[in-house]
């Protein structure tokens, strides 16, 4: 007879507890391993400025960019693994929760060694086309690239484990993972980026080379927490290690609406690249788009992300606990947090904007002035993004994944993509129509989020689960 260590409990203080404090224990983790974790993007973006030139910086925007598009659909999987995981922990009832995260982890395998892998490699060139890349940009970000795609496993596993314990109420050992991949993130990105010691030297494709092996290394440490017993989540010798088709189903249900919500959003990213690409002075604006967008703006999104993942904890934990009002409740405790940390960081986005942009490298004078502006344009729109994550939260994390999808494509396709393609027709594109279409599709996003999680129809989706099969 197989021996089973027993898991720890799932935390009952979410459905039972003070909502304000539920909320923020389940968010300042979340929120704190997101800014450390930020740290690593910026070391890249620092170093490569200072060792490449501002042209690194664009590959690695474009880049990154793309692999996120890319990438958002396998995690789509871990959207579905969320939400089963949060209602069954609400329900208390740990071994569907134990299932959902083992077939979550099968999933993401199967699809990055059929899809991500293989594909990302051969199609890489073609995917960096599509935004009008300079010739000297992609040069540098076609290596990066393809390193990411062939390497992201590592990274699959880590935001799995870490979903699936926020999820259950746990979001302290996330950001100790977190922490760790940080720390083996930005040691192993000097190394590869500077060519330390022995290493080589490989400039803008040493950050990817980086990533992988610190996520690789990572990987062990999440695994045998998982068998270790320490974990609300738990894994053993006695478990049934085959594919649950009924199980895979569910999360596909729920978690593809998400994939193709992330892949709506990234799109419209991508070909956001694209107008700026067509700019006069395209690899100046890449890069301040690079800097000021995807890793200073990401001071306001980590925090919201962080939020958001509290918000559709608490929703979905309370509706699996039979207690709607509570999630409603805890959503609203989560956009009041949003706003009040979204408004500082844009005070500071509007008054030290040149000293922001100088810690990456950035001292080209059209690079700032582009940069600066933007930042002003970011300093509003953050308020409007902060308020549509929370309000998103609500929404996924209850189930209803389809909404945010249709909200997506409305605000951050046709409203952005829409406009800029309106001003280029007419008049001719500048810098600061781009920056005016990113802030009204935000606010676009902020309006229909509210307004659908308000008309409450998430309160009717049930989630459920067949029962385990005998060995």
């Amino acid at each position: 007879m197989t021996t089973v260590r027993p898991a720890k409990p799932l935390d009952r203080s979410i459905v039972e507890g003070p909502l304000a404090r539920a909320v923020w224990m389940l968010a300042w983790p979340t929120m704190l391993q997101n800014l450390i974790g930020g740290l690593q993007g910026m070391v890249d973006h620092a170093l490569v400025g200072h060792f490449v030139g501002y042209t690194g910086n664009a590959a690695i925007g474009v880049a990154i960019q793309i692999f996120i598009v890319v990438i958002v659909f396998v995690m789509s999987v871990f959207s579905g693994m969320g939400i089963l995981v949060a209602r069954f922990a609400g329900a208390n009832d740990p071994e569907k929760v134990n299932r959902t995260v083992y077939q979550a982890f099968l999933a993401a395998v199967a699809l990055w060694g059929l899809l991500l892998a293989p594909l990302g490699w051969v199609l890489a060139p073609s995917l960096l086309g599509v935004v009008n890349a300079s010739p000297e940009v992609r040069a540098q970000a076609l290596p990066f690239l393809r390193i990411m795609f062939v390497g992201s496993l590592g990274m699959l596993l880590f935001f799995m484990v870490s979903g699936a314990l926020r999820a259950a109420g746990d979001a302290r050992t996330p950001l100790r993972l977190g922490v760790l991949l940080t720390v083996l993130n930005i040691a192993c990105n000097v190394a590869f980026i500077t060519g330390l010691g022995p290493l080589p030297r490989l400039g803008t494709a040493g950050a990817a080379v980086g990533t992988t092996v610190a996520s690789l290394l990572l990987t062990g440490v999440t695994g045998y927490l998982l068998f270790s017993g320490r974990l609300p989540v738990t894994w053993h010798r006695g478990m049934d290690w085959r594919p649950d088709w009924s199980v895979l189903r569910a999360l596909f249900r729920f978690g593809l609406p998400t994939g193709v919500q992330g892949i709506a959003m990234n799109v419209a990213g991508v070909l956001l690249l694209r107008f700026i690409g067509s700019l006069a002075q395209s690899a100046q604006a890449q890069a301040a788009y690079a800097v000021s967008y995807t890793e200073l703006f990401s001071f306001i999104t980590w925090t919201s992300v962080g939020l958001m993942s509290a918000a559709a904890t608490v929703a979905g934990q309370n509706l699996g606990a039979r207690r709607p009002e509570r999630s409603v409740h805890g959503v609203h405790v989560a956009a009041g947090l949003g706003l009040a940390l979204a408004a500082t960081i844009g005070v500071l986005f509007l008054t030290i904007p040149r000293a922001l942009l100088a810690l990456f490298g950035m001292t080209d004078p059209v690079v700032v002035g582009l940069g600066t502006q933007l930042l002003g344009f970011l300093s509003v729109s953050g308020l409007f993004v902060t308020v549509a994550l929370t309000y998103t939260g609500g929404l996924q994390g209850t189930g209803d994944t389809r909404s945010p999808l249709y909200i997506s494509i409305a605000s951050q396709i046709v409203v952005p993509l829409g406009l800029c393609t309106l001003f280029q027709a007419t008049r001719g594109l500048r810098p600061a129509d781009i920056w005016t279409a990113i802030l009204l599709g935000h606010m676009t996003r902020c309006a229909l989020s509210v307004l659908r999680f308000r008309q409450g129809k998430w309160r009717s989706i049930r989630v459920e689960m067949e029962a385990a099969r005998s060995r």
